[in-house]
């Protein structure tokens, strides 16, 4: 079956290209990390949140949600099931994947970049007061609170000044870089994970490891699977961002049609 890029995803594909160009020189610009340093943190707190958001859903609570300055973070649920663990340990990296993916369609689906911006900051806002201020004020988990909190409302601040002052133009480009921000570190994450998991290297707690507890299979062997999903969500997403079928091409049939 033949698959064309449709023209009205033209402009927006050129967009997203520029983003992802301008991500990547970045990285080789010596302290350019400053300048990207905000969107590692709003990565952070979207890896963070699919934790949570995870918990939530297998039926447990989040206990404390706290990102660090080192754009780390840690975020304490209760232990459920093994299914809840499963889904639990692998939300971080395949949320934040998903969630870069998820920004792309909404743009390309006409959702305006204003309301993904706002969206995007109130779901940031809400990790921080319940699962970054309330919840470990409440059972003595002070120690992430301070920085959780400064940067948590920083970047609501900034998503809404962005949604309310910048043109449409530049919106749209912002939810672009914010999606490309998610799906390159989510990858790269990925990868010091996938090195982390080798039994050549010193043991550290990653979440493949938590998952290696949980299961019994190699964090090494988590790490591969989740590597693999987060390139099926990526080209699940680009397929739905700039490609779509052609209505003039007829599809490719399984048998030659035959005239009555």
């Amino acid at each position: 079956m033949r698959v064309a890029i449709k023209n009205d995803a033209r402009p927006q594909a050129m967009t997203l290209l520029a983003a992802a160009a301008i991500s990547i020189i970045l990285w080789f610009i010596p302290y350019a990390e400053v300048l990207t340093y905000p969107f590692r943190i709003f990565v952070t707190f979207i890896h963070e949140g699919g934790h949570a958001i995870a918990a939530l859903i297998t039926g447990n609570s989040v206990r404390s949600l706290s990102v660090a300055m080192n754009a780390s973070g840690e975020t304490y649920t209760t232990k459920g099931g093994l299914f809840s663990q499963m889904l639990v340990s692998s939300a971080g990296y395949i949320g934040a994947m998903a969630f870069g993916a998820l920004l792309l369609v909404l743009i390309r689906r006409t959702v305006a970049a204003r309301l993904v911006l706002v969206g995007s900051a109130g779901l940031i806002l809400l990790l921080t007061v319940f699962y970054g201020l309330f919840t470990p004020l409440f059972l003595g988990f002070w120690g992430g609170i301070p920085f959780t909190l400064f940067a948590g409302i920083g970047l609501s601040v900034g998503l809404i000044a962005i949604a309310k002052f910048a043109s449409a133009r530049v919106a749209t480009f912002f939810v672009s870089f914010l999606a490309v921000q998610c799906v390159l570190n989510a990858l790269m994450d990925l990868k010091t994970v996938f090195f982390l998991s080798s039994s050549f290297v010193p043991k550290v707690s990653t979440d493949a490891v938590n998952m290696a507890n949980a299961t019994g299979l190699p964090a090494f062997l988590w790490a591969v699977i989740w590597i693999g999903l987060a390139f099926v969500i990526l080209w699940i997403a680009m397929r739905l961002y700039v490609t779509g079928r052609d209505s003039r091409i007829q599809p490719d049939l399984p048998f030659e049609e035959r005239v009555v």
